[in-house]
């Protein structure tokens, strides 16, 4: 039997602690708390039975990264990137632990939190990890820039999530300096706008390296 790492066992963790901390709180929860919150500031309200949804995430993505290589047909590639694999998850729930405790603070002291702010940080930051560790996936078909070319060919797969990891990288930065301009709308599209830009290009790429590289075959 495959031993469970640390860094597995730590994920696992964190994807409880949501839970646990919903539990500790709800008693104390108004019966409706924030759930939504629009673009111009505008909060939506909701029953706090939701909130249990929230921090149940966690737990189903965990569930769902520690199984989901075992259906891939490339499985054996996940222990080439397998730290970098972990290091995602253990990233991807600190920020659901971060979304949670927001949640339970505006909750409990409506205005505290500048929520547009904290969540466009929090995914910038999330978007920078994940361009710094894109080039070391392997081809598989859950992680990645997935698309009929990187999947056919090794040498394109690697192409693309080299040129994908600093596209990445920097669309994470971009985002980062938005979440501090005092405007929901500016904030959200210097995350959005680069994010989807550099998928798009490394999309594009993707596709034209192949096609080049059967030219050559």
């Amino acid at each position: 039997m495959k031993k469970i790492s640390k860094g597995q066992v730590a994920v696992w963790i964190l994807a409880i602690l949501p839970v646990v901390l919903v539990a500790v709180v709800y008693q104390r929860l108004p019966a409706q708390i924030p759930i939504h919150w629009g673009l111009n500031g505008q909060v939506e309200y909701g029953d706090k039975w939701k909130l249990w949804i929230v921090a149940g995430m966690s737990l189903l993505m965990a569930v769902m990264f520690y199984f989901q290589p075992k259906f891939d047909p490339k499985r054996n590639n996940y222990e080439k990137f397998s730290v970098s694999y972990i290091g995602f998850q253990f990233i991807l729930m600190l920020f659901m632990l971060a979304l949670t405790g927001i949640c339970i603070t505006e909750a409990l002291r409506p205005g505290t939190v500048d929520v547009a702010m904290l969540v466009c940080l929090f995914v910038s930051l999330l978007v920078v990890y994940i361009g710094n560790v894109m080039p070391k996936f392997r081809m598989n078909w859950f992680c990645g820039i997935k698309n009929p070319w990187t999947l056919s060919s090794e040498a394109v797969w690697r192409r693309t999530h080299r040129v994908a990891g600093r596209l990445y990288f920097a669309s994470g930065v971009l985002g980062v300096i938005g979440a501090f301009i005092p405007n929901n709308i500016a904030r959200f599209g210097l995350l959005l706008a680069p994010l989807l830009m550099a998928s798009l290009v490394s999309t594009a790429l993707s596709y034209l390296w192949y096609r080049a590289e059967q030219r050559v075959c």
